[in-house]
């Protein structure tokens, strides 16, 4: 029998998504098997991709991110959080049937098979492979090489009670390729963003895991969330502190001017009220918390573009 501690399976979904309105029967499993009605964890993915290009336009005194490279980055987000979660899915398939919240995802209640979800997964991941491929060969290398980490990922948490860090890992590789994207080569400012991402993410991650913490704990999984228990609130702001530090840091590096470190303040900011408001055991406080990061994206994003902006006058 599945354990369940009382939370509503479809909690963290969009209410009223267009995937449960609009999309046909026979699409919605597929649909929600990729997570299309969780957008969040797209705008999580692509945030990083973004900043490096924005930030590689500040470095080279352009007025805006390359366009073409931004559109390429949003839909490569979409399709490879897609393929990334229908892998987790799978891999994760008899943890999910043991647990009330999973046990209706699509593989564990039947709707779709293993064969179908393995399918479904090459084909996200053929949209992400045509995507790359738009980018210059470095870049292109650079994509390739972050496979290992996207694979190793839904493991983590069977045997380290790290894997935030596993996940930052992967979720912030689009630091990297932004900049790659842009100049065919990496520096010390994109490591520094996407080392900073890392940190981010561990600290996001860690509220939203406070959500599962008592399933996680019966079916023996690991977590940061598990780990930091009651001293959860100076850990997140130790790892958002770090992380603002080294996107300083990164900025500094790419010679970003006032408008950069004005969204980077705002969202530090922003961060700051997310460790003072967070309370660890309210469920729908921790997901107002870890979907209000799309606006901390926005936060920077916006500093960095109107940076480069103003540099290109």
């Amino acid at each position: 029998m599945p354990q369940n501690n009382g939370r509503d399976a479809t909690l963290d979904a969009v209410r009223d998504h267009w995937v449960g309105r609009l999309a046909p029967d026979w699409a919605q499993p597929y649909l929600r098997l990729a997570r299309i009605d969780r957008p969040i964890g797209w705008w999580l993915l692509l945030w990083p991709c973004w900043w490096s290009a924005a930030l590689a336009a500040v470095a080279a005194g352009w007025a805006f991110p390359n366009p073409w490279h931004l559109l390429l980055f949003l839909i490569g987000a979409v399709a490879m959080r897609g393929a990334g979660c229908v892998w987790n899915d799978i891999i994760d398939r008899d943890f999910d049937a043991r647990v009330a919240r999973t046990a209706a995802r699509p593989i564990p209640s039947g709707q779709v098979s293993v064969r179908q979800a393995g399918l479904f997964m090459g084909a996200l991941g053929l949209v992400g492979l045509a995507v790359v491929l738009q980018f210059n060969w470095f870049a292109v290398g650079v994509g390739f090489a972050s496979l290992a980490v996207v694979v190793v990922y839904p493991l983590a948490k069977r045997f380290t009670w790290w894997p935030q860090i596993v996940l930052g890992l992967a979720f912030n590789w689009g630091a990297l390729m932004g900049w790659a994207a842009a100049f065919g080569e990496l520096s010390l400012a994109p490591v520094l963003l996407y080392l900073g991402g890392i940190a981010w993410t561990v600290g996001y991650d860690t509220i939203y895991a406070h959500q599962d913490k008592e399933d996680d704990a019966l079916i023996g999984v690991k977590s940061t969330a598990l780990l930091f228990g009651a001293r959860t609130r100076p850990w997140l702001a130790g790892f958002y502190c770090a992380a603002i530090v080294l996107f300083a840091a990164a900025f500094a590096l790419a010679g970003a001017g006032a408008a950069a470190f004005a969204g980077l303040a705002v969202g530090a900011a922003h961060l700051s009220w997310q460790v003072v408001t967070l309370n660890a055991d309210d469920p729908d406080r921790c997901l107002r918390l870890f979907r209000s990061n799309r606006e901390f994206g926005w936060i920077l994003f916006a500093g960095l573009v109107a940076d480069a902006a103003l540099g290109a006058l």
